[in-house]
């Protein structure tokens, strides 16, 4: 590795609800390290995925006080062009991933009036408030899973038991095994925990039927707010 270095969190580029939310974490050891690990990576020209504007995507478009619901994925899409910081979203352009055409899918089935759309970029739905935070934040090109040990896991379980201890009435959809293991995580006497299999169709087809969008759209106008416009 190259020189040390240290993080002053005040200058992490993250939406300012968040930053004073996760401010310790910035400047633990495993974070710092992360930051080692980029840097490295750049250095030696080695493609990380998303670009480094685009890594607290999910937590700038949605703040820390504005967050409804959590939609938990694992890692960013590992081909260039792919990743944008949201887990299950693609940019325009960029052919739907078969997991998301499988929550279209659902979406249709249980949503009136969704009309599944050309497109996979989900940016829509975190301006309405739906975290779409992914495990890990970032991966090198080609290789799958590949920054899953460097860290982030640390930082992405800090997310979670900061919203489950610091705010209430979240409602967490956690899909397939490993997103159930937040579970763990979550205070279930203060948020709503939906589960359900996978979306990806190697899961088979036992997401669809879930109703997950219909009833997280239930609980918030139960409270008295605004449902989530899931069309894009």
């Amino acid at each position: 590795m190259t020189s040390e270095i240290t993080i002053n969190p005040n200058d992490v580029q993250i939406e300012n609800g968040w930053k004073t939310a996760l401010y310790d974490e910035f400047g633990k050891p495993y974070f710092v390290r992360i930051k080692q690990i980029l840097m490295d990576a750049k250095e030696a020209h080695i493609p990380v995925y998303p670009p480094g504007s685009l890594i607290f995507n999910a937590f700038n478009r949605t703040p820390y006080d504005k967050v409804r619901v959590v939609i938990l994925g694992q890692d960013p899409y590992h081909q260039p062009g792919q990743a944008m910081g949201l887990s299950f979203s693609v940019p325009h352009g960029v052919r739907v991933p078969p997991s998301l055409q499988n929550i279209y899918k659902e979406l249709e089935r249980s949503i009136p009036g969704f009309v599944p759309p050309d497109h996979g970029d989900l940016s829509a739905w975190a301006d309405q408030g739906v975290l779409l935070l992914n495990a890990s934040l970032t991966v090198e090109r080609g290789k799958a899973g590949s920054h899953s040990r460097i860290g982030w896991q640390t930082f992405t379980d800090a997310v979670i038991e900061t919203l489950s201890k610091e705010r209430s009435d979240i409602i967490f959809m956690l899909w397939g095994n490993y997103a159930k293991d937040k579970i763990r995580l979550i205070d279930a006497d203060k948020h709503y925990i939906l589960t359900a299999v996978h979306p990806s169709p190697l899961a088979g087809n036992g997401f669809i039927g879930c109703s997950h969008f219909a009833s997280a759209n239930q609980i918030l106008e139960s409270r008295g707010e605004a449902p989530i416009n899931w069309q894009v």
